[in-house]
């Protein structure tokens, strides 16, 4: 570490300098000097990535522990072995005495146990860049959960085919992407696991706190996706006289269960509308491939075929790069030329752009990456495919009232954001093809 302290002095030098380090004992002897009071802003977001990698190397390093524990549970008890060890071979003992240790419950000792042993003995890669601070035992966790329906076979093949974008990703994205991964490479796995949980649908309801209930249903994905559509039509029918529009969505939602209409309405009810993006060959039944379900994500090759040759469903087209997989071109024809612009933006883009946000895009606003110029049109950013990104309220405002900056690379569609602090990070859009 001689040349580690060599590094500038100063407490932001430290912090951006730790930043660059993979996490190690010796990084975590030089964490004292990470004083939040004598570190700038910019100094502050370098130390919280720098003891955020820490804490996913430790997190690595009590894997083996815990695998080690979990794995006495199964293994054959010595002869003569002492009281302490012929305790720790009960499942339920060992659990207990790593819920004391670590300060957890029952249940959160148990999954703790269960995910080390699955990091040490089905996915190496995945303990690698825990260890390395890569990525964070969330996001370790979300890999283990994903894959424990698969064989190790399979594990193996998803791992490999997923582990070099962990690094870039949030757990919930690599959620989506395991989702997709898995479908794409056992597609037959992902029908007969979605037949059975079909077969295990049912309605739930959940007492709430302050006189409120949860009330839902646990049902295939595309029928799930109706039914939001068919609420959030029924509630845009409803005049304008005060409810936010999550109170008018669950109004609209007893109103269509019940048959009841106890809120005033402006209108009939709207059609609902379902987006399911396939490809030709999985429409046709020549491929299984993952079709994509849209506010959802993937759903299996039979589901959407279901869904397509319904009565009743219409079909539009959708273009996209064959090697990118992204959108390219809509089909206007349905369409005025704004109305198909925002269409192509939403199908290109599906989320929101700014990094780590999933508001679907037909929830958000478009906005301009570079400047519109009311004053001379000609002069400014135009109203295009190229010059658009989705962003939600909270981020369109960020952009502009917030000192962030975006830029967009045509190209990948990855935009590159630049915090006030100068810090970059960077979204890269779903496509589908991945």
């Amino acid at each position: 570490m001689e040349e580690q302290r060599e590094a500038p002095g100063t407490p932001d030098e430290w912090a951006a300098f730790l930043r660059t380090q993979d996490p190690s004992a010796h990084v975590m002897d030089l964490l004292p000097v990470l004083d939040a009071e004598k570190l700038s802003a910019a100094g502050r977001i370098d130390a919280l990535a720098v003891l955020e990698r820490c804490a996913s190397w430790v997190a690595a390093c009590q894997v083996p522990l815990l695998a080690g524990i979990e794995a006495q549970t199964s293994a054959e008890l010595p002869v003569g072995a002492d009281f302490e060890t012929t305790l720790l071979h009960d499942w339920d003992y060992a659990a207990e005495q790593v819920a004391c240790a670590l300060k957890l419950s029952g249940a959160g000792a148990g999954d703790r146990l269960e995910v080390a042993r699955a990091l040490m003995d089905r996915l190496p890669q995945t303990l690698e860049l825990l260890a390395q601070g890569e990525i964070s035992w969330r996001q370790a966790k979300t890999v283990v959960d994903a894959c424990a329906v698969l064989d190790d076979e399979m594990t193996a093949k998803v791992e490999d085919a997923v582990v070099a974008k962990l690094p870039t990703q949030a757990a919930h994205e690599t959620r989506r992407m395991l989702n997709r991964t898995i479908a794409r490479l056992d597609p037959e796995g992902a029908a007969a696991r979605h037949e059975q949980r079909r077969l295990e649908r049912t309605t739930v309801n959940y007492p709430q706190p302050d006189g409120m209930a949860m009330f839902g249903a646990i049902i295939p994905a595309e029928q799930a996706a109706l039914m939001e559509q068919a609420v959030d039509a029924h509630a845009a029918t409803f005049a304008d006289d005060g409810r936010t529009l999550s109170q008018k969505r669950a109004d609209a939602l007893f109103d269509l269960i019940t048959g009841t209409t106890n809120t005033q309405s402006v209108g009939g009810r709207s059609a609902a509308v379902v987006q399911i993006t396939v490809p030709l060959d999985v429409l046709i039944g020549a491929s299984e491939e993952p079709a994509e379900l849209k506010g959802y994500g993937p759903i299996t090759a039979g589901q959407a075929r279901d869904v397509a040759f319904a009565e009743g469903t219409v079909w539009r087209r959708l273009i996209t790069h064959p090697t990118t997989g992204m959108v390219v071109k809509t089909d206007p024809t349905t369409y005025k030329p704004t109305a198909e612009t925002t269409r192509h933006v939403e199908a290109r883009d599906r989320h929101c752009a700014f990094p780590t946000c999933r508001m679907p895009a037909h929830r958000t606003d478009l906005d301009h990456v570079v400047e519109f110029d009311h004053h001379n049109p000609p002069a400014g950013g135009q109203s295009v495919p190229e010059n658009l990104i989705p962003l939600c309220r909270r981020h369109h405002g960020l952009k502009h009232r917030g000192g962030w900056t975006v830029v967009r690379n045509e190209a990948t569609g990855q935009t590159h954001w630049t915090a006030p602090t100068g810090h970059t990070y960077t979204n890269t859009p779903d496509t589908w093809t991945e």
